[in-house]
């Protein structure tokens, strides 16, 4: 766990850098736009797209592509963690009354709430649109390089959006290094995050809000050490963004006619 990572269920942005820089897999040498465009394409596809064979059949192919790039499985059942109790957490009033055939009923004074098969579908298929999405953007963002990225990121957003966004990606490092070297002292101390919430909550509240304070003065700094090492208000980045292949724009083609082509069918074919 490196220093950056607070817990085993929150992605380590440290090791997501580190495969991104080391990968040497046939995916890290697919074009980032290729990549770009197959992400943009899949999540329109499964946003009109509600059956689950077919929902199911894309997460096994974005599954099989993130092991086959010898990326951290483990690590990513772990980090579904997030995913799922998001997942859960908004849809857990959602899955009651819908129509179908009901599987349990819990009687309440005034009403009654009944699961249906309907409503466990629903969960079902959000759970796996919602582990496709994150599968894939782990799958990105681990097999291209951060000059690659950057690139993308400077040519995909006018500026200064682009900077903001630059230099919002490269702070996040340290203010999670930094919350984390003050979460490691409290527990080095007997301090743990159930029994902080339930008897130490003025603890935790002022953590925070030092985290906060010193994120400000660790942002001024770095800024005052980019002003004195030349910087200009741009974040200029180095090399070309390798363009994709005759091959990959056939695939870009074939999935951009399949994506249109739910997009167009989807009202009238019940999706």
């Amino acid at each position: 766990m490196s220093s950056t990572s607070l817990s085993s269920h929150i992605p380590d942005l440290d090791l997501i850098t580190y495969y991104a820089e080391k990968q040497g897999s046939f995916f890290s040498r697919v074009s980032p736009w290729t990549k770009a465009c197959l992400l943009a394409f899949l999540i329109l596809l499964i946003t009109v797209n509600r059956n689950l064979l077919i929902l199911a059949g894309l997460y096994a192919v974005v599954l099989a592509c993130y092991v086959l790039a010898g990326l951290p499985v483990k690590k990513l059942v772990a980090w579904y963690a997030l995913p799922v109790l998001f997942v859960v957490s908004l849809i857990g009033l959602m899955i009651w009354n819908e129509p179908g055939v009901p599987l349990f009923s819990w009687a309440l004074p005034g009403f009654e709430l009944t699961l249906t098969d309907n409503g466990v579908l629903l969960v079902v298929t959000l759970l796996i649109k919602a582990l496709i999405t994150v599968t894939y953007s782990l799958f990105f963002l681990m097999t291209t390089r951060y000059q690659h990225f950057s690139g993308l990121v400077s040519r995909l957003f006018p500026a200064p959006l682009d900077q903001i966004f630059l230099m919002a990606y490269r702070f996040l490092f340290l203010t999670l290094a930094m919350t984390a070297a003050l979460l490691k002292a409290v527990w080095s101390r007997g301090g743990g995050l159930i029994h902080s919430l339930r008897m130490q909550g003025r603890l935790f509240a002022g953590i925070f809000a030092l985290v906060f304070i010193r994120s400000f003065e660790r942002g001024e700094r770095v800024h005052k050490a980019m002003i004195a090492r030349g910087f200009s208000g741009s974040y200029p980045h180095s090399g070309e963004v390798p363009r994709p292949g005759l091959a990959e724009y056939g695939v870009l083609a074939i999935t951009g006619a399949l994506v249109t082509a739910a997009i167009i069918l989807s009202p009238y074919r019940g999706w």
